[in-house]
């Protein structure tokens, strides 16, 4: 087909056996467009209550969650501000935007006044687990709750390797300056706080 850009094999391969773990209510380690994260069906409490325990958080503290698209945000939003769309066209590195009232996913995923955070992916590993899942997947720093979050697979604790239910074969040897994603809360009544540059 033409015009139709092919993933590598392997990277194939692996987002169907991750898409499969994710299917089956498990837990994958997996590279994405900041930092090595855990994480689980967005619909699914149960994975999304081990996630916690695996990272030893608290679950008042929540997980963000990750999107292919505008659309699969949209569903998951009651309302986008419009100065949302104008953050995510000019973001020059990953946005994770806090909305007011988050729908469609599993409970323990908003905070007590129900806001979501959730990042649109450009990471094409990411992208296509959102989208062959066909919904959003927690994401969350593969690190105990409280340690440093690893930049690198090589910096990602053996205990945490151990608690998950499949690892990405992808980008083990990368090694990278990468940081965790800007964070900024939007509420409806347009107003912008930024959480973490």
């Amino acid at each position: 087909m033409a015009n139709v850009k092919e993933m590598p094999t392997s990277m194939a391969q692996e987002a169907a056996a991750a898409v499969e773990t994710l299917r089956r209510g498990g837990v994958i380690l997996y590279p994405t467009d900041t930092i090595w994260g855990i994480g689980c069906d967005a619909y699914n409490k149960d994975a999304i209550k081990r996630v916690y325990q695996i990272k030893r958080r608290a679950d008042s503290k929540a997980l963000i969650t990750l999107v292919s698209d505008l659309a699969m945000l949209e569903r998951h939003v009651e309302m986008v501000p419009e100065v949302a769309y104008q953050l995510l066209e000019v973001a020059t590195r990953p946005l994770t935007i806090i909305y007011d009232h988050g729908r469609g996913v599993a409970t323990e995923l908003l905070a007590p006044d129900g806001s979501i955070g959730i990042r649109l992916t450009a990471d094409p590993f990411c992208q296509r687990l959102c989208k062959a899942l066909r919904r959003p997947i927690v994401s969350t720093s593969a690190n105990i709750s409280g340690q440093a979050a690893p930049a690198s697979f090589a910096e990602i604790s053996p205990e945490i390797i151990a608690e998950v239910d499949y690892v990405v074969g992808l980008r083990h040897d990368e090694a990278t300056d990468a940081a965790p994603s800007s964070v900024v809360k939007l509420s409806d009544n347009g107003e912008i706080k930024i959480l973490r540059p």
